[in-house]
């Protein structure tokens, strides 16, 4: 049975949606009538941009079922929390004089698995959480409710193109550890000194090609039994326990 989301977590009509474009309001995403062109329209679609906020064509029967009021062909998605940019949150880290450790999901559209994760990297002192704009979980109240409230304290940075991202942590000094069952170093072998970023995709899809280009290395879970996959949550958990982790005073 459809549940209809809450009007604390959407808002809808023109003005409303414009006015929170421009205020750069946090936003998750703008769906708004499809074939509906006006200048109005135009102009939340180019504020969508600038600010890379997801714009989505749907029919009117999408809008109706979110909401029944006047929504003038436009509903916005508000977020809970306030992406940072990527390359800030990074520097900071270095200047606290910290060793900056990110986690970046590539494909994770699961909101259990999202909030999980970012309850796990929040634990273990993760300097941020990456997540593209477009193919990645919704960052709602049920996502900060599977957190256990993680993130609103965790930095989080919404990225247009992840493949660019790698690049960009690349040019920061972080090194871009890419997690599959597929093979690759073993988990104890990585410095955990050095800046690292961890890629963990989707447990179904992966890691996608493009972003995988961009790794440095790749580490495997050692794993014994039948299964062929860790859920991506979990994996996320055992990666950062055994990088945080100095087995050599144990």
């Amino acid at each position: 049975m459809y549940k209809r989301p809450s009007e604390r977590t959407f808002l809808f009509g023109i003005h409303p949606v414009l006015e929170a474009l421009e205020e750069a309001k946090p936003l998750q995403r703008v769906l708004f009538l499809k074939g509906k062109q006006t200048e109005e329209i135009s102009a939340i679609l180019k504020q969508c941009r600038a600010l890379e906020v997801p714009a989505q064509a749907v029919p009117k029967e999408r809008l109706d079922r979110i909401t029944q009021k006047n929504h003038q062909g436009v509903i916005a998605f508000t977020s809970p929390i306030e992406f940072q940019p990527l390359d800030e949150v990074v520097l900071g880290a270095f200047e606290r004089g910290e060793t900056p450790l990110v986690v970046a999901l590539d494909g994770v559209t699961d909101v259990r698995n999202l909030g999980a994760i970012a309850r796990t990297a929040e634990c273990f002192g993760a300097t941020a959480l990456v997540v593209p704009t477009m193919g990645s979980a919704p960052v709602n109240e049920d996502a900060v409710k599977s957190s256990a409230g993680a993130l609103l304290r965790l930095p989080m940075c919404r990225v247009k193109n992840m493949a660019k991202a790698m690049e960009q942590m690349a040019n920061l000094g972080l090194s871009a550890v890419a997690v599959s069952e597929k093979g690759g170093a073993a988990l104890g072998q990585l410095d955990r000194h050095t800046p690292t970023c961890f890629v963990l995709g989707d447990e179904h899809e992966g890691i996608s090609a493009e972003v995988l280009q961009h790794c440095a290395q790749t580490i495997s879970i050692p794993m014994e039994g039948k299964t062929a996959s860790l859920n991506v949550g979990v994996a996320t958990g055992i990666v950062l326990f055994a990088f945080r982790t100095d087995f050599s005073t144990s």
